[in-house]
């Protein structure tokens, strides 16, 4: 693996990113694999100077799971002749969003990560942001690979520890159980759950990990709290919108 570099680039530059997003999968991820093509020969067409590409940790896993379509994604740009760098966050703290109701409602919130003492990678979605900035100024050749995750390891238990200490009331996880998962998920509407069943199986047993360990990973700053308390205030202030337009809309 190429190592970082710290010079940075003063010659002018067309610079590519792009953001992970996950699609309504079909077996065998043949949209992902259609989605990295066309992104590939964008970018031959476009010969930029160097590309900086969102991935994920665990791109390298060899079972298949959600996160496989950044493994394919990975596989077709990394044959590009200009230097590509591939920038694996972790798991996102921002996914907490989907539980500031739950903790500030009910002080109860669900778990797919198990147990809920495992200490998880995370890392906040700022720090994402700022060392992609980084990287897209420095000078490298060839295919290169960043890790990044945290400051220190989360588990579940200390996620609902600081809803705790941001909301002011009691809050606790509950573990979904594994074997009510696909039934759950199919009734939310999606089709094929296997691929996150097994993602949600490669975090909790461990085999998605970054390829260099956590000793081989950069570290952010964002810390928990701050990102938590972050998504609350955002809840906080599109409940106000709500309110005030439903009681707009209310009015003769």
């Amino acid at each position: 693996m190429p190592q970082r570099s710290p010079r940075r680039s003063k010659e002018p530059t067309v610079s590519s990113f792009f953001f992970r997003r996950f699609l309504i999968l079909l077996p065998g991820f043949p949209e992902a694999g259609a989605i990295a093509s066309a992104l590939r020969d964008a970018l031959l067409a476009a010969q930029p100077a160097k590309v900086v590409c969102l991935s994920t940790i665990g791109a390298q896993a060899t079972r298949p799971n959600l996160l496989t379509q950044l493994s394919i994604m990975e596989q077709v740009l990394g044959g590009l002749p200009m230097p590509v760098t591939f920038l694996r966050p972790a798991w996102y703290m921002e996914n907490c969003s989907w539980d500031v109701a739950a903790a500030r409602d009910d002080g109860v919130i669900h778990s797919f990560l198990q147990p809920l003492d495992k200490p998880v990678p995370m890392v906040a979605t700022a720090d994402v942001g700022s060392v992609a900035a980084e990287l897209i100024q420095e000078t490298w050749s060839g295919r290169r690979i960043v890790e990044l995750e945290g400051a220190r390891r989360v588990t579940p238990n200390d996620i609902a520890g600081t809803f705790c200490t941001i909301l002011g009331r009691p809050v606790r996880m509950q573990g979904v159980p594994r074997e009510t998962w696909e039934a759950l998920f199919r009734s939310q509407g999606m089709k094929y759950p296997a691929p996150r069943m097994r993602m949600l199986d490669g975090f909790n047993a461990g085999w998605i990990e970054f390829e260099g360990g956590q000793a081989g990973s950069r570290k952010g700053t964002t810390t928990l709290h701050t990102a938590l308390e972050g998504l609350v205030a955002l809840a906080a202030d599109s409940g106000a919108r709500d309110a005030i337009a439903a009681e707009t809309n209310s009015r003769p």
